[in-house]
């Protein structure tokens, strides 16, 4: 039985779908103002993951992955470049779907925009008000709209918080338009020079947190199954969306809330003021999107994650062990399906998506086929179908393995490569044993390790 652990009840549950078979799953997406960063990478490839191996359990599902085009950081960004927000955004959007394919991450089934729900954002809000659950400002900010949190009994389930606690930790400046200083905004009135849409209560554009209620409930319904972002969202995004969503449907919002952990970056929190923000992009400058993947596999999607060159260095290594046991061996379309393996990694997915033992079995398979390679190819070949099947569904050996272990190697220099290891292997036939040396050297500095295996001689980069 697949458990999974939900941050609202601080335990891990059996997965029960509200349909049978059918899993209806929102994902918190990106804010398009900057190039996706790691944190983004991750929130990324684990739910991708997680859809992946849902689908492949049998479930019908439907992931949505929303996308904020609109907000502050958006405005102030498109006046720094002098830029028309719909170009800026929309440079991002396609930015971010560049280095999700990169990534190896599947398309979500829809991505509504925010600029493209406003019919829906604003009568949620409507709905809001007129259960008296927010209320319009007064004073010199009467065009905003406020929720009310008072009037939400609940307020502070997910993340534990008590709205007396946070009132005596508030620290900002009281604003004297809000009846209660934790009061939250759900339509902002419009200031000189910005994005607007006609509302009820005047020009204006929507709070963040309003957005994401409006486009889950839109495509997925008033209840549906799992709701999943960063950890950083816990509160008070998420917090805002389930009391928004539960006044204005009066029926409980989502039964099962994930959160994927922190990234650190050698050991220390991530932030441009540390100098250790780094974006997919430049990451990709140095390893592939495949190795970028497995090293955000390879840590629970709950724990924090750790960026250091060398884990990503350990990827790299890990996926050419893996890619190298796949090499020479020609797999059957169906593999058997009784391996034992299997079921061993089904167990660690059912266990809340424990990735890093999923992938211990993937290792263990590779040890086996490279023991029966010689011996046994028939049942090599079957456990090597098996180990691609059980990485296809994490999105890992999707390649062939000669693209993955010459890439970044363009036809030119492989023809220089493949005439190379020849005039090698013919001045060993002369027993020019000198001459074989220095080419193997001259292919090392290349960055080209070679493999000596039953006559034959197969490359891989470095």
């Amino acid at each position: 039985m697949l458990k999974i652990y939900n941050t609202l009840t601080h335990q891990k549950e059996i997965f029960q779908p509200i349909e049978p078979n059918k899993v209806k799953m929102y994902v918190c997406g990106m804010t398009v103002y900057d190039l996706c960063h790691l944190g983004h990478a991750r929130v990324l490839v684990v739910f991708d993951a997680m859809v992946r191996y849902l689908r492949y359990r049998g479930y019908k599902v439907t992931y949505i992955r929303n996308i904020t085009d609109v907000d502050d950081k958006i405005i102030q960004r498109a006046n720094e470049n002098n830029e028309h927000i719909a170009d800026l955004t929309e440079r991002f959007i396609n930015a971010m779907h560049e280095d999700a394919a990169q990534l190896g991450v599947l398309p979500p089934d829809d991505e509504p925009r925010a600029t493209a729900s406003m019919d829906t954002i604003i009568n949620m809000i409507q709905t809001l008000m007129d259960k008296h659950y927010a209320y319009q400002a007064s004073g010199e900010k009467h065009g905003d709209v406020y929720y009310d949190v008072s009037a939400f009994a609940h307020y502070g389930q997910l993340s534990g918080k008590k709205l007396d606690d946070l009132r005596a930790g508030e620290r900002v400046a009281v604003d004297t338009d809000k009846d209660d200083p934790l009061d939250f905004v759900l339509w902002k009135a419009a200031k000189p020079h910005e994005p607007y849409w006609e509302s009820p209560w005047g020009k204006g554009r929507p709070g963040w947190h309003i957005e994401c209620s409006a486009m889950s409930t839109c495509c997925l319904g008033n209840h549906f199954d799992i709701h999943g972002g960063g950890q950083d969202l816990q509160f008070p995004h998420h917090e805002n969306e389930i009391a928004q969503s539960e006044a204005a449907t009066g029926e409980k919002f989502v039964n099962l809330w994930m959160h994927n952990g922190f990234v650190r970056i050698n050991d220390e929190k991530m932030s441009k003021s540390l100098g250790n923000f780094f974006t997919v992009r430049e990451i990709l400058k140095l390893y592939k999107g495949e190795e970028i993947r497995y090293f955000v596999l390879a840590s629970h999607y709950r724990s924090p994650l750790n960026y250091a060159d060398q884990l990503l260095d350990n990827a790299r290594s890990a996926l050419t062990r893996l890619y190298n046991s796949l090499r020479g061996l020609t797999l059957p379309e169906e593999p058997s399906m009784d391996d034992e393996a299997i079921q061993r990694f089904t167990q660690a997915m059912d266990d809340d998506f424990n990735t890093p033992e999923a992938l211990a079995v993937l290792f263990d398979l590779a040890g086996q086929v490279n023991r029966l390679r010689e011996s046994d190819t028939g049942t090599a070949s079957q456990k090597a179908a098996v180990l691609k099947k059980l990485a296809n569904i994490l999105g890992l050996l999707e390649t062939e393995p000669d693209v993955y272990l010459h890439g970044g190697i363009n036809a030119a220099s492989e023809n220089e490569i493949e005439q190379l290891i020849h005039a090698r292997l013919q001045a060993r036939a002369d027993k020019n044993w000198a001459e074989a040396d220095r080419i193997r050297d001259q292919l090392t500095e290349m960055g080209i390790v070679l493999e000596d295996k039953a006559g034959k001689t197969s490359w891989r980069r470095a």
